[in-house]
């Protein structure tokens, strides 16, 4: 299965889950203000086209456009996650977060001697990452779990 996706508007919530997965996920919106100013159809297919990755959309229409895209009929994200896995795609979570759920940038582990903000666990007692693009700061908590039990149920 390929591994660069471009996800459309109305993918949002598993554009994060796929990143988490280790899949390189654009989503349409990213970097977008305001969602009404997203790109258009024919914007989403030609960045696809430059960049190399399959459409992931629930736009019946787009997808039959696309050179190579799947069709997303579910709204639930279970439902979503569930269609990908039965078209081929692994949902696992890596041992080791490579992908930024945030903004798809790659991640990297935060030594010791870094500073991180309040939130963030202490990097002596928990792995942290932090997000080579948008420097947010992660760490494989309760949201973690969250997800690798969806995954375990699709």
């Amino acid at each position: 299965m390929p591994d660069r996706l471009l996800l459309d508007a109305m993918l949002g919530k598993l554009a994060t889950y796929l990143r988490m997965c280790g899949y390189d996920a654009a989503y349409a919106l990213d970097g977008v203000d305001d969602p009404a100013g997203g790109p258009t159809d024919d914007e989403i297919l030609a960045t696809a086209r430059r960049s190399e990755r399959t459409v992931l959309t629930r736009d019946r229409e787009l997808a039959a456009r696309a050179d190579d895209a799947l069709c997303i009929h579910s709204r639930d994200v279970p439902d979503q996650l569930a269609e990908l896995r039965a078209a081929g795609y692994e949902l696992s979570l890596d041992a080791t977060p490579t992908r930024c759920g945030v903004c798809n940038g790659p991640v990297r582990p935060v030594g010791d001697e870094e500073s991180l903000p309040a939130y963030a666990p202490d990097p002596a007692g928990t792995d942290c990452f932090r997000c080579r693009d948008c420097e947010q700061v992660f760490w494989k908590g309760s949201h973690w779990e969250d997800v690798r039990a969806t995954l375990r149920s699709v």
